[in-house]
């Protein structure tokens, strides 16, 4: 039986290899196309396009089928790292343990590669690589607009930019990650099963697994940036608190906050349990969000 880290290896591998055939383009401009890759090539598990992968595997699909959506969910989730550490939001040094792209090429360049990243992603998946559904494929490609837009993921960050300073309450505080990082969690999980062809039960179950897990795992960011190290974290710990960023740990105390992960991980798989052993490695995903050091 594969333990879950040979899963996420073997996965990550495999989308790493097709995620840089992707750029190579020599219409791209060289500078451009650097930036970009420098941002994709910083590390991290691929947690969302590896989510992709086991949703669509959960319901019978496989990974090559749903590699395009895997490689195009990414490039959002880097597009959305490379603005979130601009001067003019977070104003990181470093991520993942590396300058972030804006030290390196400069502000200009790294606006530039996450816009193209955010466009390249909805390139690639307006041309599916098989025959496939069409009208679905339009849903998901809509499913991903709206998480990674105004009602997600950058509706989220405009609510922590202006809540920073600010004391939230706890349902504030969800309402904001559920934006921010539980959407493009969410939406990873189902697009590889609706590509798939996934029954609707299905599909509503893996929503309510995709939004339990984004909440625990922003939790477990929270609990890291004070118990992890600086090796581990790649980054300044205690940097959100630094910046006055609302946290879990900060609202409802750390000892709550690591109960709240562990319900939210528990539901989030028996949530799962009309699914059989293929199921098994968003299982195994749930349980490794409290686990992970980075």
């Amino acid at each position: 039986m594969m333990t879950i880290e040979t899963y996420l290896a073997k996965n990550k591998e495999e989308i790493e290899k097709s995620l840089f055939d992707y750029l190579q383009d020599e219409s791209i401009p060289s500078r451009l196309k650097e930036a970009m890759e420098y941002s994709l090539k910083a590390g991290g598990k691929r947690i969302r396009p590896i989510l992709v992968i086991a949703g669509a595997e959960a319901v019978g699909g496989t990974a090559q089928e749903v590699m395009h959506i895997a490689c195009a969910l990414e490039m959002i989730h880097t597009f959305s790292l490379i603005h979130d550490d601009l001067p003019a939001m977070d104003n990181d040094d470093l991520r993942r343990g590396k300058p972030t792209n804006h030290k390196v090429f400069g502000e200009a360049a790294a606006i530039l590669a996450g816009d193209a990243l955010l466009a390249e992603a909805f390139y690639i998946l307006s041309k599916p690589p098989f025959d496939c559904n069409l009208k679905q494929m339009l849903k998901i490609i809509s499913d991903i607009a709206y998480a990674t837009g105004a009602r997600g993921m950058t509706g989220g960050q405009q609510i922590d930019m202006a809540s920073t300073g600010k004391r939230l309450s706890e349902g504030e505080l969800k309402h904001l990650h559920n934006l921010k990082t539980g959407r493009l969690i969410t939406v990873s999980v189902t697009s590889g099963a609706k590509y798939c062809g996934a029954s609707r039960e299905k599909i509503e179950a893996l929503e309510k697994y995709g939004k339990l897990i984004g909440l625990a795992f922003q939790i477990a960011d929270d609990i890291l940036d004070i118990e992890g190290s600086e090796e581990e974290m790649g980054k300044d710990l205690k940097s959100d608190l630094k910046k006055g960023k609302a946290t879990f740990p900060s609202i409802v105390g750390l000892i709550r906050s690591k109960m709240m992960e562990k319900s939210l991980i528990e539901d989030a798989i028996n949530v799962l349990s009309d699914f059989g052993k293929s199921a098994d490695p968003l299982r195994g995903i749930a349980r490794y969000v409290i686990e992970r050091k980075n």
